[in-house]
This record gives C-alpha cells, sequence and structure tokens, in this order.
C-alpha cells in the first residue's frame, strides 16, 4: 500500500476524509465516491464520476459532498 493510500485509510477510519454520496433514480442507486484527504481533491474528481454514470443512462443525479467514514459497501441498489 502506498503512502497517499494508507494516508486515506487512517483519515477514513479517523472520520476525517471527504466522500461524496450520490442518488441516482432510474436506476435507484446510491453510490459513495471516496475516500479523499481534501474537499477539492473530492470536486475535482466526482465531475468525471457523473459524467460516467450519465453517460451509462442514470437519470437525475444527486450528490452531496461530506465528511465521514464510510466502510463496505460503496453501491447500494434499491
Amino acid at each position: 500500500m502506498g503512502p497517499v493510500r494508507a494516508m486515506r485509510s487512517f483519515f477514513n477510519a479517523l472520520g476525517l476524509a471527504w466522500w461524496a454520496k450520490i442518488e441516482t433514480k432510474e436506476p435507484n442507486v446510491t453510490y459513495w465516491f471516496g475516500p479523499f484527504l481534501t474537499r477539492r481533491g473530492l470536486v475535482v474528481n466526482l465531475s468525471v464520476f457523473v459524467e460516467d454514470l450519465s453517460r451509462e443512462g442514470a437519470i437525475s443525479v444527486d450528490q452531496r459532498v461530506i465528511r465521514s467514514r464510510r466502510t463496505e459497501p460503496l453501491t447500494i441498489s434499491d
């Protein structure tokens, strides 16, 4: 494990990592995108992830950026 990945894991364990919660309709799915060390790093990379979801046909994409601790699963289908 590289130093950046180890830092991300450590920050996540402490609840200091930045995550995006992305909810779509059709399909009705919640995606968690992260962890990131900085809010800026997350925001810069988030647009690419959301564009990929849109290209795959996801409708009504709602996103929130939060600081949290997350574990699996990172994709939740209804």
